[in-house]
């Protein structure tokens, strides 16, 4: 029902219906990103919630609130974020939200 890439890097935090109004939050996993392992990173929070609206389901008009983790690094104080691109290329997301997540990256 949702792709496989959200499955695998958020999880569902809350889920809301009312009448034909689908809402499904996520938060990213707190999963350091794979090239960052080689430094010290602290969940810093996250950035401003992103609303999507999906494809309906079922009759219901559907909307995916997406919060993007971020993360401190601990020696050079710089905030981490996970670089989406480099999701996208191993990945069968679908072009659209491969696009989108881009866009939102540029936070």
């Amino acid at each position: 029902m949702l792709p496989e890439f959200l499955i695998n890097h958020f999880d569902l935090i809350k889920n809301t219906k009312n009448g034909d109004v689908m809402h499904l939050y996520f938060e990213e996993r707190n999963v350091v990103p794979k090239e960052e392992k080689s430094k010290i990173l602290i969940a810093h929070g996250f950035h401003k919630e992103v609303t999507i609206q999906d494809f309906p389901l079922r009759g219901n008009t559907v909307y995916l609130h997406v919060k993007r983790r971020r993360w401190l690094d601990n020696n050079s104080k710089e905030l981490v974020q996970r670089d989406w691109n480099l999701v996208a290329q191993g990945t069968r997301m679908t072009n659209e939200l491969a696009h989108f997540l881009k866009e939102i990256s540029q936070y």
